[in-house]
This record gives C-alpha cells, sequence and structure tokens, in this order.
C-alpha cells in the first residue's frame, strides 16, 4: 500500500527520505535499527554504522508481504529495550490503514518496555484519496483438467475506491497469452465476481493469471494461479485375481495411447514398487496383507486410489480391509455371482460432481443405461455418495484422505457380478474417475507472500534445486544441508507470482504466490485511533506526531529538549539592549549638562 504516489513521489520514497532525516540528528555512539512491517521476522539488531544503515536503506524494495503495526511496534519496543543509551526513540512511518492497526483482542502489555523514557514519534504518509481496484481472488472451477477442455474461473474484483466503476476489463492469460477478457461493472466500496472461461493448450503446469487494468495501486492489479495437466497418467493396476481388471484396462486405452502410462502387477508386488511414480492406483482386492502402510501413505501424500472388492467373495476380509484404510463402511453381500436372480439398478447419480464433466453431450444424455447387478456389496457409506442403488445403498463413493480421495465401487468389475463393464457408462466413467482422482488438491499450492513453502523432494535425485523466480531470477539451493528430509521448507517468498521449482531438467513443482488482499484497502486511520491502539497496549512513554511537511529535525530537536527558549533569549538580549541604550543617552544629557554648567 506505500507504493501510492502523491506529488512528492510515493509514500514508500518519502518513508526513506525522512529516516535520512532523523539520522542527521544522530551522533556517535547513537545506534539505530530498521523493522520492515512486511517482515517482522526477518533479524533486526541495532547498529551504530550509520553509512552502512543509509546503504541498506537506500536498496529497499517494495515487498508484496504484508503483516500488521502491532507486531512490528511489539517487536520495536523488545529490540529497543536492550540497547545501553539512556535516550530511546520509535519512529513509525506508515500510511496507517485501518485494517493494520490491531483494536480488537489485544492481549500486548508493553506498558515495561514502553516506559516512560520511551519517545514515539509517527509520521502519517498518506494524504490523498487513493483510487484502486484489485484482484483478490482467482478461483478455479473446475476439478479435473484436461488439453484443449475449456476451464471455467471466478474472478473476485474489489473497488476500494470513493466512485464507481463501468465497463472496465479483466484479462485471463494462460502461460503468457492472453486466452479471454471480459467487461465488469463495481460499486464504490464494492466486490464483483466476474466468471470467466479459457482454454489450456498444454499440458504441464500451467502459469494463470487474472489482470485489470492500472490504478494508484499497482501490486494489487494481478492475480496468480497454477493448472497441471500431466502429459501421462501414469496408473497402476493391482490386481488380488489376474482378470479382475481386465475390463478396466481395455476401458483406459479407449483413451489412446497418449493420455495414460499403464502398469499391471499382481497384489503381493505392491510393497515392491514405489508407489509415488503413480498418480492413481486402481485396486480389485479384499485384503492387502503386506504394503498397507506404503499403500495408507500413498493416499494421505495426494495419491488417487479406485478400489474394487475381489471376484472373491469375503465380506469379513473386505470389511477389516475397509476398517484399516479408516473408511467408515460397513458391508453385508447381496445376491449371487454368475446369477440372474437378482437384477439391480441405479437409483441416483449427483451429475453435479466432477467425474460427470463432459461425460454428456446434452442433459438428454444424462439418461444412460443403467447396469444390472446380480452380485455386490451392501455398502453403508460415510462418504460423498456418487452413485446409489434402489436399495439406498452405495454403488460408488468418494472418500478423502489426508491430501488423497479414494473412489469405492461396491461390485466386481468382472461380468460374473454384473453387467457393469459392458455398459456405455463404464468406459467414460472410469476415464473420468482417474483424470479427477489424478488432479492435484489446488489449494496446497496457493500461498500469501512472505509464506514459508514445503517443496516435495521424494521424487528428486540430484543435489541442487533451481528456482525460477517471479522476476525471472534464478535461485539455486543446495540439498546436501537439507539431508534426511522429504520437503523443503521455501520462505523467499516477498514477490507475488509463480515460482517454478526444477530438480535438474525436470520440473517439480509450481507455486502460486499472491499479496494479501487486506493491504489493497485505501481505509486509513487518524491520528486519535492511533492514540486508542496506544492506549490498548499500555503505552507509557511520550506520543509526537509529525506532519511530513513539518521541519522534521525542529520537531524532533523539541520533543528532545522541550520547547526552544532561543527566541525568548533573544527577545530578552533585544529588549536589555534597548533599556542600556537608553540609560547610556540619559547619562551622556546629564554629563552634557553638568560641563556646560
Amino acid at each position: 500500500s506505500m507504493s501510492v504516489v502523491d506529488q512528492k513521489g510515493s509514500y514508500f520514497n518519502q518513508a526513506k527520505e525522512i529516516i535520512k532525516q532523523v539520522l542527521s540528528q544522530l551522533q556517535e555512539g547513537d545506534e539505530v535499527g530498521l523493522i520492515l512491517v512486511s517482515n517482522t521476522k526477518a533479524e533486526s539488531k541495532l547498529t551504530s554504522n550509520l553509512s552502512e544503515f543509509i546503504k541498506n536503506v537506500d536498496q529497499l524494495d517494495l515487498s508484496f508481504a504484508s503483516a500488521d503495526l502491532n507486531s512490528s511496534i511489539t517487536k520495536a519496543s523488545q529490540i529497543i529495550s536492550e540497547s545501553k543509551n539512556f535516550n530511546k526513540e520509535i519512529y513509525v512511518l506508515s500510511d496507517f490503514q485501518k485494517n493494520k492497526i490491531k483494536k480488537e483482542n489485544l492481549n500486548n502489555e508493553l506498558s515495561e518496555l514502553l516506559n516512560e523514557g520511551i519517545r514515539l514519534y509517527s509520521f502519517d504518509l498518506s494524504d490523498k484519496d487513493v483510487f484502486n481496484l484489485s484482484v483478490d481472488e482467482l478461483k478455479i472451477n473446475n476439478q479435473i483438467f484436461e488439453k484443449d477442455k475449456t476451464v471455467s474461473f471466478s474472478v473476485t474484483i474489489s473497488n476500494n475506491s470513493k466512485q464507481a466503476v463501468s465497463n472496465a476489463v479483466v484479462s485471463l492469460f494462460i502461460n503468457d497469452e492472453r486466452a479471454a477478457q471480459k467487461s465488469f461493472d463495481v460499486n464504490a466500496g464494492q466486490s464483483t465476481i466476474v466468471e470467466i472461461e479459457a482454454t489450456p493448450k498444454t499440458n504441464g503446469f500451467i502459469d494463470v493469471v487474472a489482470e485489470i487494468e492500472t490504478d494508484e495501486i499497482e501490486q494489487d492489479n494481478k492475480r496468480f494461479a497454477i493448472l497441471f495437466i500431466p502429459d501421462k497418467i501414469s496408473v497402476g493396476l493391482f490386481g488380488e485375481n489376474q482378470n479382475d481388471l481386465t475390463y478396466v484396462d481395455l476401458a483406459l486405452q479407449t483413451a489412446g495411447e497418449g493420455k495414460y502410462q499403464i502398469e499391471k502387477k499382481s497384489l503381493n508386488q505392491l510393497t515392491s514398487q514405489q508407489l509415488n511414480k503413480y498418480q492413481t492406483i486402481i485396486i480389485s482386492a479384499n485384503t492387502i496383507i503386506s504394503g498397507i502402510e506404503q499403500f495408507k501413505n500413498f493416499v494421505q501424500n495426494g495419491g488417487g486410489v479406485i478400489l474394487f472388492p475381489s471376484s472373491n467373495q469375503d465380506v469379513v476380509r473386505l470389511n477389516q480391509l475397509y476398517s484399516q484404510l479408516g473408511l467408515r463402511i460397513s458391508s453385508s453381500f447381496v445376491g449371487k455371482v454368475s446369477s440372474n436372480d437378482l437384477k439391480i439398478k441405479f437409483d441416483k447419480t449427483d451429475f453435479n460432481h466432477p467425474v460427470f464433466q463432459n461425460i454428456f453431450q446434452n442433459d438428454d444424455k444424462k439418461k444412460y443405461e443403467s447396469p444390472e447387478l446380480n452380485a455386490y456389496y451392501k455398502l453403508a457409506s460415510s462418504g460423498n455418495q456418487i452413485i446409489s442403488l434402489v436399495d439406498g445403498s452405495s454403488f460408488l463413493s468418494e472418500y478423502k484422505i489426508g491430501k488423497g480421495k479414494i473412489f469405492v465401487f461396491n461390485t466386481s468389475p468382472v461380468l460374473s457380478w454384473s453387467d457393469f463393464p459392458i455398459k456405455g457408462i463404464f468406459a467414460p466413467l472410469m476415464n473420468k474417475s482417474v483424470t479427477y482422482l489424478s488432479s492435484k488438491e489446488r489449494d496446497e499450492n496457493i500461498f500469501l507472500a512472505g509464506d514459508e513453502v514445503n517443496i516435495n523432494l521424494k521424487n528428486t535425485n540430484v543435489s541442487q534445486i533451481k528456482i525460477l523466480r517471479p522476476d525471472k531470477s534464478d535461485e539455486f539451493i543446495n540439498l546436501k544441508d537439507n539431508s534426511g528430509k522429504d520437503y523443503l521448507a521455501y520462505s523467499n517468498t516477498s514477490n507475488a507470482g509463480n515460482y517454478k521449482f526444477y530438480s535438474g531438467d525436470n520440473q517439480i513443482e509450481n507455486i502460486s504466490i499472491n499479496n494479501d488482499p487486506t493491504e489493497s484497502k485505501t481505509e486509513y486511520a487518524d491520528e486519535s485511533e492511533f492514540e486508542t491502539y496506544l492506549d490498548q497496549i499500555n503505552f507509557a512513554g511520550k506520543y509526537i506526531s509529525i506532519d511530513k511537511e513539518e521541519n522534521i529535525s525542529q520537531k524532533i530537536m523539541q520533543a528532545r529538549f522541550g520547547s526552544e527558549l532561543w527566541r525568548y533569549f533573544l527577545l530578552i538580549a533585544i529588549i536589555l539592549a534597548l533599556i542600556e541604550m537608553t540609560i547610556a543617552r540619559n547619562a551622556k544629557k546629564d554629563l552634557e549638562g553638568i560641563n556646560q554648567q
């Protein structure tokens, strides 16, 4: 918010100049420290090297990170209390946004640190009504992403100004190319949501940016997000019986050679596999004797799973497997394998679930032909029911475990249990399920400037990670200091934009960093509101508010040493001089009178 420009330049640069004026009042042996509200975690020590300090101030740049004044004043009080110098002063240079002065639920008791010996000076740099629109959110509405398929976005735009805006334009960029734009209106002090669509043309990590036109605060005119469309989805098929997943395999092959990389294994090979090489695992089993912990970790860390029961009927072992996985399901077997005595159909289908996105060309096609089940497990499910049977039990439910998702089907995908594998819905449902379960949870990859992010290193085998930052600069991190850890904690996120992480030539992650929308609010506190805050933290020292147009040096000296008395002494000196001149003149006349006599 300190990027606002008035006739004297940006508030931020004005603050730098005021700092230099303050420093001009210091003497040898004085100490000075700097706390940035945007980064209160940074180490700040008092120094007496004023020339080096000024050099550091000159090199400061605006940050996208945000915090509140209370945290900074608290830190300042702690640092200044450690100084051995007797006179202690705190200077607050800010535009004093209302929402950056915490006035509610304050538990600070700073009277001991901010005692009678402390002087606190404030410089309010805001002096105008600011025209500012901000992009506060870029929401991706889809949960399944495919190349050349439309993705829907919702862009929240706020008008932080005192005037309404008509026919403004928001643009959507996909990998730095304008993919769509739309006009919008928004009233003063209000927000609007703009729905906009675009089509990604490539696979891999995809940068998405929503951008509005220029105004008085440039930094909040963009919002960043990431899509990920794998070149090939890696799928592992693990069957308790060799032929249980034959129809599933055939269904996935209908998508063509380019979409999946499929590996077929027996269930007993589960423990010998590096499961994190798969995006989705499809299992047909009643039990997992070995490898259950490995399997659970795969799901917890974001893997997708489709779970079918084995074609071997065993309700006891299946219930044990559900329990091992933490799924709250109780089942009982219904019907008879390889029999036509029972033919039960679908009842309700949740067509709003992402797995049905673009499956049907029009609404009439949603009346698809239901398969007939002659053998199935009647599941009492606590998950999100996607398809139910006419007896009210679940045919397909979704469960979320950690960062991952599991689809649970109630019947084995073989013809002796139902005709599901040869119905028209089977192949598209299998393909969409794999695509959906392979999609990353987007919310994990959206952070605010200054946040620490964790980068998964499990699939890396190099000693160095390269980061391409939003300003196109490179940063390199040696992993030898991170040995034994599966994650890299990265905190150099002061700029908004997309951060790309590489292991060698392989991009392993893309992280969106956005600014805090509260920085865009252009309501400013007046002096009385700041004084109320000082009362709340029990500030016991002397508070001096200085207008940036005043003679700063003079105000500081006056605060340090009291009212300046030189004018009064000068006036007294002049009066005394006049008295002395009058006395001298009268004395001269008297002498002349004596001489004449």
